[in-house]
């Protein structure tokens, strides 16, 4: 296969050039901040579920439809905000949206009922919908700019601010209410959006090489499915991690016989695994290029996801597991990536708009099949759709953005 989609180190004074190495050293640092509070203050939120489910004195099912919000709530703004960065520019929507996410996480404790839960959900997930698309944005400019493949630390940033979010707040949760707790997380957010959102204001984006839709013109036929195409690898990927993060416990559990602590230890390992990998993304794409890490890393999740699912004992299946996070970890960031370059942030829109729809369809498909068929059979879907991944991936290896 030809080492195809490899991005040179840019070199001062090159074409593009137009920042200061210091100033794009500044924009990498405040981008990873801004990454790593979406993982945190998500996550944050995430372990006082239970605890907000006991306050309204919501059903399983009233639950459920109030956690829509956030998708719901996500996936409209997400279409929007592409919009808006062409208007007003990434950075500033970034600052935008991460003031109004870290405000929006302190709602939901105050609310008693569910239908005030789910209202106030849609407006956190307005906020984590378009914090991610224009983050990513600003993180395509600030790649083409560097001339390095770049934009798996910034995912990797995201996957530890999720971890330390999600041990901060089993520390605290018995110990602090989730109105204390939440309204904390608002506090910290606000603090670090203003130092990090300095930085982010006081610099423009790098100017990088236009295309006709970049620059807000709409996509002709060859653009959009180019676009949909890298949307779509987004969808394979982030529906296995939907898939793990609902069901990998209970099939250690179930299907294998695992004590609760090891079918625990399942997402957290495949999360270990996909973080480690985001951090050697950088090395991974100027060795290999994004084709091959495309097509190897969705063959690689798939083979972990066949042993995952079939293996035999725990222990095999949590192997499994961590050789899917590996597999997975620079596949949907790459997609994000070659969006961007291609469409900028309407690209990114569209392609995040598609891989937070596979992540919301995993768990609910997979419950399906397991109903229909086994769980084990159910989770080897997520192999499947690895395997296209990558060969959506290679199909779309000559994908370059059009010209004038």
């Amino acid at each position: 296969m030809p080492l195809l989609n490899k991005v040179r180190t840019a070199a001062p004074g090159g074409p593009g050039d137009t920042i200061a190495a210091p100033s794009l050293s500044r924009l990498r640092s405040a981008l990873t901040v801004f990454f790593a509070l979406d993982g945190f203050l998500f996550a944050g939120w995430v372990v006082r579920i239970p605890a907000i489910k006991q306050q309204t004195n919501a059903s399983a099912g009233e639950l459920g439809l109030a956690l829509l919000g956030v998708s719901a709530g996500a996936v409209v703004t997400m279409v929007l905000t592409g919009r808006l960065c062409r208007r007003f520019g990434s950075h500033p929507v970034t600052v935008a949206c991460g003031a109004l996410m870290a405000l929006a996480i302190a709602l939901p404790a105050q609310t008693h009922s569910a239908l005030a839960l789910g209202l106030v959900l849609l407006v956190f997930g307005a906020a984590y919908g378009g914090i991610n698309v224009a983050m990513n944005s600003a993180a395509v400019d600030l790649v083409a700019a560097l001339r390095r493949p770049v934009m798996p630390s910034f995912h990797a940033a995201f996957s530890l601010g999720g971890m330390v979010g999600a041990g901060a707040g089993a520390l605290v949760a018995s110990g602090l209410s989730p109105t204390a707790h939440l309204l904390a997380l608002t506090g910290l957010g606000l603090l670090v959006t203003a130092v990090a959102g300095r930085v982010l204001l006081r610099h423009p984006a790098p100017v990088r090489a236009k295309t006709p839709h970049s620059e807000g013109r709409r996509l002709d036929g060859r653009a959009r499915r180019l676009v949909l195409l890298f949307g779509v690898i987004a969808l394979c990927t982030a529906y296995g991690e939907g898939a793990m993060a609902d069901w990998g416990a209970l099939h250690l559990e179930q299907d294998l016989a695992a004590n609760p602590g090891v079918a625990a230890v399942g997402y957290s390992l495949f999360a270990l695994a996909m973080t480690a990998g985001r951090l050697s993304g950088t090395a991974l794409l100027e060795r290999l290029g994004q084709t091959r890490t495309l097509v190897m890393g969705g063959l690689t999740a798939a083979a972990g996801m066949l042993l995952g699912a079939l293996a035999p004992t725990a222990w095999l299946a949590l192997a499994g597991f961590a050789v899917m996070g590996l597999g997975l970890a620079n596949i949907f960031p790459v997609a994000i990536a070659r969006a961007g370059a291609l469409a900028g942030p309407g690209g990114v829109a569209a392609a995040s708009t598609l891989g937070y729809g596979g992540m919301l369809l995993g768990p609910p498909a997979i419950g399906l099949l397991a109903e229909w068929f086994s769980l084990p059979l159910a989770l080897t879907t997520v192999a499947v759709l690895a395997a296209a991944a990558a060969l959506i991936g290679y199909a779309a290896r000559n994908a370059t953005a059009p010209r004038d």
